[in-house]
């Protein structure tokens, strides 16, 4: 999160060496994103021959950055600087499309 880099995110529930002191809640972050036809074409060949999709690696990487950006926005707009207990979940909204979606609770530590 090049943006809020003094916030700290763990998947844990406290953070090592550090005391909760505020509690903010539930924060969250999602975006819902579409295969690009250009990047089906590729994996469609790259299925022939195997390795890695890397159109569809950058479309996850970049889903997971905006929503957790989104999340961290929402986390300091609270008066938050770390948040605990961080998930990742994806769904499908419609054929081609999926969401993803990250969420957490937001506190302040020192």
């Amino acid at each position: 999160m090049p943006d809020y880099p003094d916030v700290i995110l763990t998947n844990v529930e406290t953070v090592p060496g550090k005391q909760i002191v505020e509690h903010y809640g539930l924060v969250t972050g999602n975006t819902v994103r579409s295969k690009h036809v250009g990047r089906d074409i590729a994996a469609g060949f790259k299925n022939l021959v195997g390795g890695e999709l890397k159109g569809y690696t950058e479309l996850l990487v970049d889903a997971r950055t905006q929503s957790t950006s989104r999340m961290v926005e929402q986390a300091v707009a609270l008066g938050a600087n770390a948040i605990v207990n961080v998930r990742f979940s994806t769904s499908a909204v419609t054929q081609g499309a999926a969401e993803l979606y990250v969420y957490g609770t937001a506190v302040r530590v020192q």
